[in-house]
């Protein structure tokens, strides 16, 4: 085989032969019977288990610190004290805070069906008496966000992400005339699936860009804004103080949870937002639920106490997240750096990497990791409609095997780029 050239510069007869070695490689890989998953961004055990001690908690008590008895119905707001941990580390006032039951996702799509039945803050008409609706969706970018909007019948119109976040200038043009478009996804922070930290300024210019639909929306989900695995996280990111800065205060819906810090099925989500759109929102929810599970928040303060506990705990999550993701990023780099036909994300936080394959290969190497044993994520699941123009993209979550498993696994996975891009290379020259 071939080492060390990018394969651009090599003959019809060096591809034909770097094939030959691929299929080799690859009949050996599928021997070995594999079943590896990394498609999903899942904390491993030993991530679960630094939050075994919730299971012990609230061990008796039932009061929070303003005397409320948690067992009992009420407090549609969340416990204050688990609303100011959360605000410090969130940058909102607590006042903009809601903590509520384990799943942000399912808030984030309470608020779009509060929207469709009801008028908006500053709108003048329920979303679902629009003729057509539209949502923004940054690409590559979150598939479960874009699910939530499509199966409410949105239409779902990509937006270019760039380095530092989605193209303002698309977005700019898009919605200063089409008031059909009633909001725009964004993760924030170390975004699902670059990783990247989008810049103050394009968010700043997000919150400010004139919108023909007065009631746009911008849903920022801040899932990984306190999940790094290089450094600290960015702070000084005050979105709601930015929203009111630039003369739309009720644009951003903040969401978070503590999914990916404690038990991601017995977690605390988090919604920030203006005062108008809580009060809103809080007229809407208190008619469906009379306050969410406060025994499970009690143990969350018990837990942490306050933030910096938060912060420390976190800093146990990145000491076993680093290692996968720089085991992940060295293995792509020894297997893939030369030969040029795959790039990649070098995330300093959140959980995946964003692989990029030679163009229309992406869907053949989710083809051959399948019968080699491996699960990667489908190609196009990072794009509106889960499908990617150039056939390109892969997400590739390190954080749930055990680094010898990751290691196969991202062995495999590099294997099948390889193989594709060569049997592409040769189609071409063939043809």
């Amino acid at each position: 085989m071939t080492a060390g050239l990018p394969y651009s510069s090599l003959s019809s007869a060096e591809i034909a032969a770097e094939l030959a070695g691929l299929r080799s490689q690859y009949a050996e890989l599928a021997a070995k019977g594999l079943s590896l998953d990394i498609t999903r961004g899942v904390p491993s055990a030993a991530q679960l288990d630094l939050s075994a001690d919730l299971l012990t908690l609230p061990a008796g008590e039932h009061r929070d610190a303003d005397g409320i008895d948690c067992r009992n119905y009420g407090g549609l707001l969340g416990l204050r004290e688990l609303r100011e941990i959360f605000a410090e580390l969130l940058e909102v006032p607590p006042a903009n805070l809601i903590a509520n039951n384990n799943s942000s996702l399912e808030l984030m799509h309470t608020l779009i069906v509060e929207s469709l039945l009801h008028t908006p803050v500053d709108g003048d008409a329920p979303w679902a008496s629009e003729p057509k609706r539209k949502f923004l969706c940054p690409a590559p970018g979150y598939d479960r966000h874009f699910a939530v909007t499509e199966d409410l019948g949105f239409e779902l119109v990509p937006v270019a992400m760039l380095a530092d976040g989605p193209d303002v200038g698309q977005v700019a043009e898009l919605i200063a005339h089409d008031r059909a478009i009633k909001g725009m996804w964004l993760v924030p922070t170390y975004s699902n699936p670059t990783g990247q930290v989008i810049s103050e300024q394009t968010i700043r210019a997000l919150l400010a860009l004139p919108a023909a639909a007065p009631d746009f929306r911008l849903v920022l989900d801040n899932a990984y804004a306190l999940h790094p695995v290089v450094g600290d996280p960015p702070t000084g990111r005050p979105f709601l103080a930015w929203a009111e800065e630039a003369g739309h205060p009720n644009r951003p819906l903040i969401f978070a949870s503590t999914s990916k810090i404690t038990f991601a099925g017995a977690g605390v989500s988090f919604f920030a937002a203006s005062t108008a759109n809580l009060d809103w929102h809080l007229a809407h929810a208190g008619k469906r639920s009379i306050g969410p599970d406060k025994l499970n928040q009690l143990r969350h303060v018990l837990f942490f106490r306050d933030a910096a506990g938060v912060r420390a705990h976190m800093r146990r999550h990145k000491a076993l997240l680093a290692p996968k993701f720089a085991l992940a990023l060295k293995i792509l780099e020894e297997r893939l750096g030369a030969s040029k036909v795959a790039s990649w994300t070098e995330p300093r936080g959140g959980y995946f990497v964003s692989l990029n394959v030679l163009p229309g290969t992406a869907r053949e190497v989710v083809r051959l990791a399948k019968e080699a044993g491996v699960a990667l994520t489908p190609a196009g699941a990072t794009f509106p409609y889960r499908v990617d123009p150039e056939d390109t993209n892969i997400r590739i979550a390190p954080s749930l095997l055990p680094e010898p498993d990751l290691s196969d696994a991202i062995e495999a996975a590099s294997t099948c780029v390889l193989l594709a891009a060569a049997q592409k290379l040769a189609q071409k020259d063939s043809g």
